[in-house]
């Protein structure tokens, strides 16, 4: 038997500064590419070619590959087996259907919670709201993406039924690359704001069908603004270059 008298010729694990670095150039990965997808620079329902971005943003593949599943658990590229990565579509089709189901399940989850939280627990929506409504118009658009999905989300956690809020999470990862462009698109309304305020109003009076009736016209709105939106997405990502006369088609 070959005895080992120095270990310290055997590879050790990963370093701390090599874990930190990895983390970094997958978090600068996941960023670039996420720019790219919301800019349109990588064209809905393209192929992503991963050697192309490896070398346009000075990465190894695995950065890539992992920036790539974090955007793909986010709604924004999805993964075909066999196939690899593709940019999201930006078809309108089974658009209406989540709207409406997103709508029943905010209502439900409202008049739960209204019914189920305590005092103390319908404190944390309002301190939520709170926090962020001085500055909420003037975030960046992925920061109010982020503070929107947390503020309903929250009104799921507090109805104390965690189907409600599992199956919304699935909604807002299903729209949540169609909710992007609509936030930064011109069709995107303040009065979201106020109507967020009045909706935390409602539910600390617990004023069950005044909160219903201020979800449904908020989701209501979203879904006007966002129809507008894709369309001019589309026309923007497809319309005619000056030059050929053809569409114009990005490479991923």
């Amino acid at each position: 038997m070959t005895e080992i008298s120095d270990l310290t010729d055997l590879p050790g694990p990963e370093t701390e500064t090599e874990t930190r670095r990895s983390a970094d150039s997958s978090e600068r990965a996941y960023h670039a590419i996420r720019k790219q997808l919301v800019e349109f620079k990588l064209k809905p329902d393209e192929r992503i070619n991963e050697v192309q971005l490896s070398r346009g943003l000075g990465v190894s593949r695995t950065p890539i590959r992992e920036a790539l599943n974090r955007l793909a658990s986010e709604g924004f590229v999805s993964l075909k087996p066999n196939r690899g990565f593709f940019v999201r579509s930006l078809s309108t089709e089974g658009l209406l259907d989540l709207y409406e189901l997103r709508s029943i399940i905010e209502c439900a989850s409202f008049r739960l919670m209204c019914e189920r939280a305590e005092d103390e627990q319908l404190a944390r929506l309002q301190s939520y709201w709170n926090a962020i409504v001085e500055d909420y118009r003037t975030h960046h658009p992925d920061v109010i993406l982020a503070e929107d999905e947390g503020f309903h989300l929250l009104i799921a956690e507090l109805s104390g039924n965690p189907e409600l809020y599992n199956q919304l999470a699935a909604i807002n990862a299903r729209i949540r690359f169609i909710r992007r462009i609509q936030i930064e698109h011109r069709t995107h309304d303040m009065r979201q704001v106020a109507s967020h305020s009045a909706i935390v109003d409602a539910a600390m009076r617990r004023d069950v069908d005044k909160g219903i009736e201020l979800l449904r016209q908020h989701i209501e709105m979203t879904v006007s603004a966002t129809q507008q939106a894709l369309k001019d997405a589309l026309l923007k990502v497809f319309a005619p270059d000056a030059s050929g006369g053809k569409p114009r088609r990005g490479r991923a």
